[in-house]
């Protein structure tokens, strides 16, 4: 790992976010003078600096401050995750190093459960799920669905630095374990998803919604309109995507002008999170 990544890793979870947003609304610009290739290994070092850091105060016994290093590197992991999307290799290693941290956090914090859903005809649906922190009470929940080109891994790994200490459940399914199935099929096998999180002591069942990324969104339409019991719905047809492709376009068919004064960088973004 490249030690200079190490000054970058001083500010909270908060200051992680915003610093990847900042860089991701910013994109455009940040590469014209950085490949996007050379941007995920940056923030690839960024989270492994956090993750190492975590694994430091795991030792001295700083539990929390491990807890958010290691949110803090999935956050930087998946902003290399997507840099590095066009490159099956460089993707798969930042994926592997996202499981590796959701574990090392389900260990500490005892909260990730590793789900089979059972369906009619014998059938089961892989999942997670990540209770309120609360488990006395009853708290709202949501079914979260992969995009198609996500594991559920994944998908979990970008959530966890959102949903963490927020009061809420999260069921999270990946789009492979439905999409073989018929459209009605899918929808009854995440109603079985829907009968899993109604039943529990911990979820209130009137509060309820669904998420759906990429094709995903598809998915939780219609389940929306199948079951009664989803409260809300939120669909994302893969914003990410289109408007990456229009930055690109336009990055490649435009005129030369005058590269914008302030491009942002992960060191920017970390250095100034205070």
């Amino acid at each position: 790992m490249d030690g200079a990544a190490w000054p970058q890793v001083r500010g909270d979870l908060s200051s992680t976010r915003w610093g990847a947003a900042a860089f991701l609304n910013n994109l455009e610009a940040a590469c014209t003078t950085i490949s996007q290739s050379e941007w995920s290994v940056r923030w690839t070092n960024i989270g492994d600096a956090h993750r190492l850091l975590g694994d430091t105060n795991l030792e001295k016994g700083n539990l929390d401050e491990a807890a958010e290093d290691w949110l803090c590197a999935l956050t930087a992991l998946e902003v290399a995750r997507r840099l590095a999307c066009e490159n099956s290799s460089g993707s798969a290693g930042v994926s592997g190093t996202i499981n590796a941290v959701i574990q090392k956090f389900g260990a500490l914090k005892q909260n990730i459960e590793r789900i089979q859903v059972k369906c009619c005809d014998h059938c089961e649906i892989p999942a997670y799920y990540l209770p309120a922190g609360d488990r006395t009470s009853s708290a709202p929940a949501i079914l979260c669905i992969s995009t198609e080109e996500e594991t559920a891994t994944i998908l979990l790994g970008r959530l966890l630095p959102v949903v963490t200490d927020r009061g809420m459940s999260v069921l999270v399914v990946a789009h492979d374990d439905l999409s073989d199935a018929r459209r009605s099929q899918s929808d009854m096998f995440l109603s079985c998803c829907m009968d899993y999180l109604s039943t529990r002591s911990d979820v209130d069942a009137t509060r309820i919604g669904v998420y759906g990324d990429g094709l995903s969104a598809a998915l939780a339409t219609d389940l929306a309109a199948f079951d009664g019991r989803v409260a809300a719905a939120v669909c994302d047809g893969g914003l990410w995507n289109l408007a990456r492709m229009l930055a690109s376009v336009d990055w490649l068919t435009r005129t030369a002008d005058a590269p914008d004064e302030e491009v942002v960088s992960p060191v920017a973004c970390e250095c100034s999170g205070n």
